[in-house]
């Protein structure tokens, strides 16, 4: 309601704005209806988009470079792991603009950032960067872009249409994108789904996100195969067998499967570090002088290079019973070091796949020792186990191995060494951005980067200052009580009032910054906000300076990351 004059402008009226707050059931659940139409539809949209975009993407990676990169000379296929991984940088820091070679880690992180979209700007360098690390032999897998490029499909699209989506709905095509991602380039669709509904969270799945996902899913798919065809990603003989022993033997291979994938995401974090905080100049021959040992050693044992590429010609090789266990253990560890090499040098490609060979050739070798060769049982439940237990996807592992394979009677021996690894995996994985479960608002909160909170427009003061100087322009004049010391735009410490009060006030015009410099650890730009208050309270202080490498940004304060009107907006 507002008042005004009236027409003769000598007296006040009510008048009243009506506005409808309220809606029958009947309306309620027409709208729902109608949002849910529009969501499947867009989810649709996503679907195909994404699948032709991964077959174009399989298709330029797979047919036009790995498979002519296979049929070179032994020294040029050597070779070309590193010359790839060298154009991948060129391409990350040109086209990228410096972004880092994360695929399918980028899904999981804006997953859980309802403030941000996917990015578009870094898109088509890091598709070229995985192009080339895949194309040129690298040992990653193909559903990393996949599951990148459709995730990036997804996001744009909702953002085009965000009118039509709710707060708790924001991620709905993002999500249908990554399961479309996931459908294309494995050939299936309940694979693709269920990955993306269940690799945001460790013991939760994204629930909102069920129906689109599968339509994306079932959208990618049949877009897929009309241009690469049905046939199953990996053909196997024999049929699976359920006697007491071999499920025994099931549950022994998830416990030892699920203590090499603690083992593999340890080395996939080690790599990943180390890519970020190497210099190029000495990570990248490094990574590419171990990967040409690696191609030459597995030609030399194998007369193959089963070192190179994603790893579907090393599940074969593992499915063979005549191969001796001595061979078989030597890849298993080869393999896991060219993936891990490949990381180093900066590749950009996905690990999910690099699991599933780790667990094929973890599964022939406990068949081989139970003398249980007779059919391709182990190779496969070892795959289920390692996948699902280093992505903590026990679920998408299992129906992967069926699709993929076309044979849905491994799923029972599969599931039961998928809960064996689950349990001795504890609460680790192979990607740093996953959550243990759904998480309330101020946890959330605490989860943001710390960007969130950052003030950048900050006083800063010389070592050389004095403390009289400190006190009249900073502490009395800026009302603060801690201020960042720099030298050069470098961070060197904080100068508190503390500090400041035990030195006499005739000795304050003597007395430098330097002489009460506290080293109190910075914050680092890439933390989150529950790192950062984790060093706060360590260090016994309610402010902290964030540096970039080294480099003073900001500072953050406990007030602005608890800010109590942030966390009601966020409830609302």
């Amino acid at each position: 309601m507002k008042l005004s004059l009236d027409a003769n402008g000598r007296r006040w009226r009510p008048t009243v704005r009506v506005r409808r707050s309220w809606l029958t059931e009947s309306e309620v659940l027409f709208e729902l209806r109608r949002r849910w139409q529009r969501t499947v539809l867009l989810a649709g949209v996503t679907g195909l988009a994404t699948g032709v975009g991964v077959a174009f993407f399989d298709y330029v990676t797979d047919d036009l470079l790995l498979h002519e990169v296979l049929d070179l000379r032994l020294a040029l296929q050597m070779a070309a792991p590193g010359v790839g991984l060298l154009l991948a940088t060129v391409a990350l820091r040109y086209l990228a603009r410096r972004a880092s070679p994360s695929t399918s880690d980028e899904y999981v992180n804006y997953f859980h950032d309802k403030h941000r979209r996917l990015p578009l700007w870094p898109v088509p360098g890091r598709m070229v960067a995985s192009v080339l690390t895949l194309g040129s032999g690298g040992a990653l897998g193909f559903e990393g872009p996949s599951i990148y490029l459709g995730a990036s499909i997804g996001s744009t699209i909702q953002s085009r249409f965000r009118d039509w989506f709710t707060r708790e709905d924001a991620k709905v095509l993002m999500v249908a994108g990554a399961a479309a991602g996931v459908a294309a380039i494995f050939k299936a669709p309940v694979t693709g789904a269920v990955f993306a509904l269940e690799v945001p969270y460790r013991h939760d799945v994204a629930a909102r996100a069920v129906l689109p996902a599968l339509v994306g899913a079932a959208t990618s798919y049949v877009t897929f195969v009309a241009f690469q065809g049905t046939t199953p990603l990996l053909a196997v003989w024999g049929e699976p067998p359920f006697s007491t022993v071999d499920l025994a033997g099931a549950a022994l291979l998830g416990l030892l499967c699920g203590a090499g994938a603690r083992g593999f995401a340890a080395a996939m974090r080690w790599a990943k570090e180390a890519a970020r905080r190497t210099r190029v100049r000495r990570r990248l021959p490094a990574a590419a002088a171990g990967l040409v040992g690696l191609a030459g050693g597995s030609y030399a044992l194998y007369e193959s290079a089963l070192t190179l590429g994603p790893g579907y010609d090393t599940i074969r090789w593992a499915a063979d019973p005549t191969h001796g266990l001595g061979l078989v253990a030597l890849l298993f560890v080869m393999r896991a070091a060219a993936t891990t090499l490949t990381l180093v040098g900066g590749g950009a490609g996905g690990v999910f796949v690099p699991l599933a060979v780790q667990g094929a050739l973890l599964g022939r070798f406990v068949g081989g020792a139970l003398e249980q060769t007779h059919t391709p049982l182990f190779p496969l439940v070892g795959m289920a186990a390692f996948l699902g237990a280093g992505y903590r996807t026990p679920i998408a592992a299992v129906v992967f191995v069926a699709e993929s394979t076309g044979r849905a009677g491994f799923v029972i021996p599969g599931l039961i060494a998928a809960v064996m690894a689950e349990l001795v995996m504890g609460n680790d994985s192979v990607t740093p951005y996953q959550q243990v479960r759904r998480a309330g608002h101020l946890e959330r909160r605490l989860r943001l980067p710390v960007t969130a909170a950052l003030t950048r427009e900050v006083l800063t003061v010389s070592p050389r200052t004095t403390l009289s100087e400190l006190v009249s322009e900073h502490f009395v004049a800026a009302n603060a009580r801690s201020v960042p010391v720099t030298s050069d735009g470098r961070y060197l410490g904080m100068v508190r009032v503390e500090e400041v009060e035990q030195v006499p006030r005739d000795e304050r015009d003597v007395k430098t910054v330097a002489d009460v410099l506290v080293s109190l650890p910075p914050a680092e730009l890439s933390w989150n906000l529950r790192r950062t208050v984790a060093v706060m309270e360590e260090a016994g202080t309610r402010r902290l300076a964030v540096v970039d490498h080294g480099r003073l940004v900001g500072v953050v304060t406990l007030a602005e990351i608890l800010r109590l009107d942030e966390i009601l907006d966020e409830v609302e």
